[in-house]
């Protein structure tokens, strides 16, 4: 089972919060009640008083108030296959690895923020083909171009910072890669396809911009000149930020440093993203918009004309929220109609004794 919104889920961390206001009120009440009678004249003064019925209550609107919550991070379990025919444009996404990726300008971390963006430009798509690349000092192909969206999202989520030893910001090289995952430079395969330049093809490169491998700029007219658009998303700020070194705890146990032993500072080069989506024929985003971003950058892609790619098989997760939905919405409906007092009129003893007397 996978959860559609997995971030959701940290909800949940409010029902032992509603364990502990529940077991402090309980003491102040006794408190209270302490100071009007000793412990043995309580029962007398509270003779409908139940202490199973507030347990009660509390289980089920803990339980409920659960439920819902998982029903709100939409779990889905097993698959559907549909075929039909296929449209729309390929692209290459690029992700910058490197060990810049690591500082925390943009919350939880630039890494982080990228994949979250990605994520965000996934559920935009409509039939769209995507590949992934890699890139730090060099540039690796992660996954082929598909049109499987749960698959690209199980690959995003595996991306770290750790994927590739060689540092650097090859964003050069991240473009050639992308256009190798698009068939540009496969003519000699007899499996592809005979390259042909069309407006059906796009890059998108995120990253901090810091690009110290290559020229960048040549390598965007490059891939313009093929008829493919490059567009730009800077992930950091221009105020920059240090970039922490995580110990074996989660924890920050140094700060990176340059040959000097000075603490590094990375930022964010918002002119280089502009330079290389400009060359591209493409458009520079700030991941730091949240969604205005990516509405801009599907505004830009969608200025692209759609290919055929013919008959696709699409794989789909099944959505069970409405289990969880119905089970949530039910535990809570039950809690209601439970009073924490004992209802004198409902008694089955003194019904069993009135049905005994008559």
């Amino acid at each position: 089972m996978i959860f559609e919104h997995k971030g959701i889920l940290w909800l949940l961390t409010v029902i032992p919060l509603m364990v502990v206001v529940y077991i402090l009120r309980q003491r102040r009440k006794r408190k209270l009640l302490a100071q009007f009678a000793q412990g043995a004249m309580l029962p007398r003064l509270q003779p409908d008083a139940s202490w199973r019925r507030p347990v009660t209550k509390l289980a089920l609107l803990c339980l409920g108030v659960g439920f819902l919550i998982v029903a709100l991070a939409n779990p889905q379990m097993g698959s559907t296959l549909a075929e039909g025919e296929q449209r729309g444009i390929d692209m290459a996404v690029c992700i910058d690895v490197s060990n810049s990726m690591l500082a925390q300008d943009m919350k939880p971390s630039r890494m982080e923020k990228c994949k979250q963006t990605v994520r965000n430009l996934i559920s935009q798509l409509k039939g769209d083909r995507v590949s992934l690349v890699v890139f730090a000092g060099r540039a690796y192909i992660e996954m082929p171009l598909t049109n499987d969206y749960g698959s690209t999202k199980m690959f995003l989520d595996q991306i770290g910072t750790d994927l590739i030893s060689e540092q650097g910001t090859a964003i050069g090289d991240a473009i050639g890669k992308g256009m190798a995952t698009l068939g540009y430079g496969e003519d000699g395969d007899e499996s592809q396809p005979k390259w042909e330049p069309n407006k059906s093809r796009a890059i998108v490169i995120l990253s901090d911009g810091e690009n110290h491998e290559d020229d960048a700029v040549d390598a965007a007219q490059k891939a313009a000149e093929q008829g493919i658009m490059v567009c730009t998303i800077g992930i950091g700020s221009t105020a920059g930020s240090q970039i922490p070194i995580i110990g074996r705890n989660g924890q920050i146990s140094d700060w990176r440093r340059d040959n000097e032993g000075n603490i590094v500072t990375t930022r964010l080069n918002e002119d280089m993203l502009r330079e290389i989506a400009k060359a591209g024929n493409g458009i520079y985003a700030n991941a730091d918009k949240g969604n205005a971003a990516i509405d801009d950058l599907v505004k830009q892609l969608s200025k692209l004309d759609s290919q055929k790619f013919g008959a696709a098989q699409f794989s789909t997760f099944k959505s069970q929220y409405q289990y969880p939905l119905a089970a949530g919405l039910l535990l809570i409906f039950l809690e209601v109609f439970i009073f924490e007092r004992k209802n004198p009129r409902i008694n089955i003893n003194k019904l069993i004794r009135r049905k005994n007397n008559a």
